[in-house]
This record gives structure tokens, C-alpha cells and sequence, in this order.
């Protein structure tokens, strides 16, 4: 390229792009000035930092909308941890990627995109604890015949305790299992996984984490859902229970997100792959450009917005200038869980039948085993072999991560005999997959850390944070890219609050037997809309302080107060009045009011004994009132948990 600026104009009516290089000592400065028409810059160009899932959701809407973009991916493919790997042939998908969603926009884009290239599959997921197998969800013989009887009832009485005596302040994932299904179940089912997966103490992971994931659960819920699948299952019925089966790309995950980018880079933007952002630059209140680095080249990206699904803890360390020293502080206090898969391919047609197994078993590393085959036969092209993922759970530079490719291999190997799954001797070969910062981690310090963080981007408007890294938030796939949908509207014009995706909005994976009703996308917006100043519900407003909770003290004075006030005025009227014969009727009252007559004294004396009276049967009208409301809405609630029953491994 030489020196001079150079120029590419599209004619013919259309706006006219003015692409501008800046000669720069190391590095070459790209930017991009859209111009209308009539000449004046009008259009806008936005920068993407991220090729997953959000940032390439992200680049399809604005591609739909007219708007060009620049997607900025470091890896060498795209799709981050939702891509699909080729290994000779073999693919195998980074985590398991089911597609299964309530927004109906997601579910659209899905297949507007892939077609006919949509697999139904059919789900089966066990647990591997204690040398036996237990289905997930739960089934309740094979439930009780693999814990014994004894166990069970062990089980249940420590439920009992635990709901008679719930742990309170309810602030760690410890604390919040315990107190839905007791402890000795914590102990058996929730303790061992979940540090495996997270690597610290559940004692240290925050109660909001599993409130997010997994809300309305308990073991009295497990156990019916249980129960009323076995028992209907036999009769035929249609039951509400967990999603069994969901749909999947023909080759994985991955081969939604190339299409998504090739869609992308065939109508006008770009997605550079090998790109990595170096330093974002800002000024007041605005981000105006981002540095990359390409194979050694340098150079300075300007826009018009901004988009960010990188981690957000980086991007804080990349601002130039710095951000203020609290802020990078309260990054780097962000953390994260990485991740590595080992893939075997094994020199059997079977193995077994499950989708994926959780290893609940602390004499072996691995936590999850995916059967690739299971989820689609095209994921492996000889049909005599089976291609299996082992998911270990680690942290950047440890001992796991810092282990040689070979030597991975052969743990894997020799995991995968002592769990009794696969010999050693029949898996031919194999390959490793490392991914950095999978998972955000909620531990007990990343609420305020994060606070701090989003504060200070928040003064950006022109940039804003997408996805599960960018927003430091464990999303499901279809929530990160919802929030990049609700992204691109905001730079439309429209203004939505891209946290309250999957806070406010209830995800359930619970569907009644043959229908899987989708959440319209009116009613996700609105949720994830701002809270502002709206019309007046009269009769909503009049229905809610109906079936609010009564204050006992209050109504029993206000009935106490009426009831002493109304004998007062009663005897003092009938004392002004005279006459021969003075009240008879009320005079009756000093059978049960001792010392009441019709006299001052005896108003008196009638307005304590009716206050009295009054107080207290306004307080027990009160108390039965919310005692029967309360029982009303506990139903209700129950109710509305025993149809929300949440895949708590799948989010773990």
C-alpha cells in the first residue's frame, strides 16, 4: 500500500464509502467515513470486538439493517466457546451446545440461517456417582435403588431439617442447594461436581449464581416431578416435565456461526479472524477507535459504535487512556474459569446411549463426558467408531492447562477405563482444545467488582457490552445473543436495558409433552426495557392491595377506634337527649361492659371496653385473613415450582 490516501466510491445512487489510510510510523490508521449522497457523513460503521455467538448476532442484525460492521475475532475461527472443531473429519463441539429456546427472535434467526440443516435429537443425560448411574432428570425408582432405601430416608429427613431450619442469610450456592434439598443431598450430588467445575469452596460462589440458573427447584419438586413422570409415563398421560428433546446443527454448533459470518462478509462487512484488539482508544464520552495487531501488522479501527463481547475485564486494561486505578482494580478482581476438552476417538460403534454424562466422582479429573455421535451421526464420519469429549475444568497456567497435548491424551485414556465407559486399548488417538476464560465466576467479591465496572463503561454511549464474557454474566447462548439483538436497537434508536436480559425474563426449560411455546419477542423487549413512567392501572392497582398482606396492629386500632367512638357518640346522644326512659336497649351493654351506664362516666367507660373488644377482633380477623391468603398464595407457589423444574447440571 503506498503512502497516498485512497479512495473507493460506490456509485450509482448509493452512498458513497470514503475509506482514508493514514500513513503511521509502525502501524497504518483505517478510517471509515460513509458519506450520504448529498456529501455529509450520515451512516454508521460499527466496530465489533468478539466472534461468538453475541458479536456475530450482533453483525447479522445490523447486516439486516443496513448498517456495515467490522467483527474483530483473535481465534482463528469463529463461533468462541459455541464452535465446532475438525479433527480429521471428527467434529466435536466445545461444551455441548443444545438449541433450545423460549425468544422467539433467536429461534427465528436459527432458522432463517441453518434450514433444513436443523437435527431434531433426542436427549439422555445420566450421572455417574458412587459406580452407578443415575438418569437426569430424575427418575424415581432408579433414583431409589441406586441411593438404598436407608440413604433415601436420610435424605429425606436432612430435607425436612432443612426446610424447618433454612440457613439464613442465604448468600452462598452452599447455603441456597442446602437450604431447596437438604444437606446430606448437597453433600452427595451438588458438592463434588460443582467445585470441580468452578474450583473453590461452594462456600465461596455466590447464592445469585444458582437463583439465575436454577430458580424454582427443590428436592420436594425433583421428587414429584419424579414421581408423576414414572407414574404417567405407564398410563400414556402428557405431563409437564423437562425438555427431552431440542434441535441441533447437522456438524455442530460451529457450522451455525461460520454461516452466520460468511453471511456477514458476503453483503458488505467484514469478520477478520487472527485480529486481536491491543488498545481501545476514548475521549469524554465516547470510544473512537480500536488498535488491532494481524500477524504483526498494526492498525487503528475507527466507528461510529461499539460493540464488546471480549471479557470485560480485559477490555477495562486495554482503554487508553487508563481508566482510574478503581476501576482497573475492580477488573482485575473479575475472574474466571477456563476450560479445556479432550477429544478420544474410540474404535467401538457403541459405547452408551447418553447425549452426556456428569462424572460425579472425585478418584478422577474429567467432569462431563460428551458422546458426539449421540447428538448428531455427521459428526463422525465412520460409523464403525465413536468420537467422545472430555471436559476438564481448570484455571490458565495450572497444572492441567500447562500439560503437554500427549500427556492429556493419555489421561484421558486412562480415566475413561477406570470409569468403566471405554478400554484404553481401543481408543486409537486423540486431540486437546484449551479455551480461556469460559466461564465467568461468581464468587464472593465479583458483585461489587463488577458495579464498579459497569459505572464507569456506562459513561461510554457509544460502546456497549454483549454476551457471557462481556457482561461478566453466565448467559445461555440464546440470552447472549438476544442481548446483542436488543444492542443493535439501541443504535437504531430504540433504548433497552441489555442487564436485565435472563434477570427480569423467567427461562424455563419445563413444556408440556408436544409443545415447546416460544416467548414472543414483544414480551422479551419489554422486559428488558428501562422502567419508565406509564398510565395508570386502576384495577390492577385496586386487585393488588386487595391480596396485599394486612397489618394486624393497624386494622385492629382502626376497628378498636370505631368501635370505642361509636358507643361514645352513642351514650353521649342519648344523654343529650333525656327524657324518662334514657337508651334501654343500649343500657343492655352493662351485662358484659362492668360499670357501663348511660352517663359521662359511663361513655367513658364504654369506649375503653368497645376499644378493647374491637382491637381484638380486628387483630384475629386480620391474622386469619393473611393465614388464609398466605396458605392460598404457598399453594399457588408450589404449584407454579413443580412446572418449573431447572436442569441444575446443565447450567453448572
Amino acid at each position: 500500500m503506498s503512502h497516498d490516501s485512497k479512495f473507493n466510491t460506490k456509485l450509482a445512487g448509493k452512498a458513497a464509502p470514503l475509506v482514508v489510510f493514514f500513513p503511521m510510523q509502525h502501524s497504518v490508521r483505517w478510517e471509515y467515513i460513509k458519506m450520504s449522497k448529498d456529501g455529509e457523513a450520515g451512516s454508521k460503521l460499527v466496530v465489533i470486538a468478539g466472534g461468538g455467538p453475541a458479536g456475530l448476532t450482533a453483525a447479522y442484525e445490523l447486516y439486516r439493517n443496513g448498517i456495515e460492521s467490522i467483527v474483530l475475532e483473535k481465534d482463528s475461527v469463529v463461533g468462541g466457546l459455541a464452535r465446532t472443531v475438525d479433527y480429521k473429519g471428527y467434529h466435536f463441539d466445545i461444551g455441548g451446545h443444545r438449541f433450545f429456546t423460549k425468544v422467539h427472535a433467536v429461534e427465528q434467526m436459527w432458522k432463517e440461517i441453518l434450514k433444513e440443516d436443523f437435527l431434531t435429537c433426542q436427549r439422555l443425560s445420566r450421572i455417574y456417582y458412587n459406580k452407578k448411574f443415575f438418569y437426569y432428570p430424575l427418575r424415581a425408582m432408579n433414583a431409589l435403588s441406586g441411593l438404598g432405601i436407608w440413604n433415601s430416608f436420610l435424605i429425606f429427613v436432612s430435607y425436612c431439617y432443612a426446610r424447618l431450619f433454612p440457613q439464613k442469610p442465604e448468600d452462598t450456592f452452599e447455603q441456597w442447594v442446602s437450604n431447596r434439598f437438604g444437606k446430606r443431598l448437597y453433600n452427595i450430588f451438588f458438592k463434588t461436581y460443582t467445585e470441580k467445575v468452578w474450583g473453590i469452596p461452594c462456600g465461596e460462589i455466590r447464592a445469585e449464581w444458582a437463583a439465575q440458573r436454577i430458580q424454582g427447584l427443590s428436592l420436594l419438586t425433583a421428587l414429584k416431578n419424579a414421581l408423576l413422570k414414572d407414574r404417567n409415563q405407564s398410563k400414556g398421560a402428557i405431563i409437564k416435565t423437562l425438555v427431552d428433546s431440542f434441535e441441533y446443527p447437522k456438524y455442530g454448533p460451529g457450522m451455525m456461526w461460520k454461516t452466520v459470518a460468511d453471511l456477514v462478509g458476503q453483503n458488505g462487512s467484514q469478520v477478520r479472524l487472527r485480529t486481536e484488539v491491543e488498545s481501545i482508544h476514548w475521549s469524554g464520552n465516547r470510544v473512537e477507535s480500536i488498535g488491532t495487531k494481524n500477524n504483526g501488522r498494526a492498525e487503528r479501527i475507527s466507528g461510529t459504535d461499539f460493540i464488546s463481547s471480549m471479557p470485560v475485564r480485559e477490555l477495562v486494561r486495554k482503554l487508553q487512556p487508563a481508566a482510574p486505578q478503581e476501576v482497573i482494580d475492580a477488573a482485575n478482581g473479575l475472574n474466571y474459569r477456563d476450560f479445556l476438552t479432550i477429544a478420544l476417538i474410540v474404535n467401538q460403534k457403541e459405547l452408551f446411549p447418553d447425549n452426556w454424562i456428569y462424572i460425579h466422582d472425585p478418584a478422577v479429573k474429567v467432569g462431563r463426558i460428551q458422546n458426539f455421535k449421540n447428538w448428531s451421526s455427521y459428526m463422525v464420519p465412520d460409523s464403525n467408531k465413536t468420537c467422545l469429549g472430555l471436559e476438564y475444568f481448570c484455571f490458565e497456567g495450572d497444572g492441567l492447562w500447562n500439560m503437554s497435548d500427549a500427556d492429556l491424551v493419555e489421561l484421558g485414556k486412562r480415566e475413561m477405563e477406570t470409569l468403566g465407559l471405554a478400554r484404553a486399548a481401543d481408543i486409537e488417538e486423540g486431540t486437546v482444545v484449551r479455551v480461556p476464560k469460559a466461564y465467568p465466576v461468581y464468587d464472593s467479591t465479583y458483585r461489587q467488582s463488577l458495579e464498579v465496572v459497569r459505572d464507569f463503561l456506562s459513561r461510554l454511549e457509544n460502546l456497549q457490552l454483549v454476551g457471557r464474557n462481556g457482561m461478566h454474566k453466565y448467559n445461555n447462548q440464546d440470552h447472549s445473543m438476544l442481548t446483542a439483538m436488543l444492542a443493535v436497537k439501541n443504535i437504531l434508536g430504540e433504548n433497552h436495558d441489555l442487564w436485565s436480559v435472563n434477570t427480569e425474563e423467567e427461562y424455563h426449560e419445563e413444556v408440556r409433552a408436544g409443545s415447546v411455546p416460544a416467548v414472543p419477542q414483544t414480551a422479551v423487549l419489554a422486559a428488558t426495557q428501562p422502567r419508565v413512567p406509564v398510565r395508570r392501572d386502576i384495577a390492577a392497582e385496586v386487585l393488588i392491595r386487595t391480596f396485599a398482606r394486612m397489618d394486624k396492629l393497624a386494622f385492629a386500632v382502626a376497628v378498636g377506634t370505631v368501635c370505642g367512638l361509636a358507643i361514645l357518640t352513642a351514650t353521649l346522644f342519648l344523654i343529650l337527649k333525656g327524657g324518662r326512659i334514657v337508651g334501654p336497649q343500649l343500657y343492655l351493654l352493662h351485662q358484659y361492659f362492668i360499670g357501663y351506664r348511660i352517663s359521662a362516666t359511663g361513655a367513658l367507660i364504654g369506649l375503653g371496653y368497645a376499644f378493647l373488644w374491637g382491637f381484638l377482633s380486628g387483630w384475629l380477623f386480620s391474622y386469619l385473613r393473611n393465614l388464609m391468603l398466605g396458605l392460598y398464595l404457598y399453594l399457588i407457589r408450589r404449584e407454579a415450582e413443580s412446572s418449573s423444574l431447572k436442569n441444575i447440571l446443565d447450567y453448572i
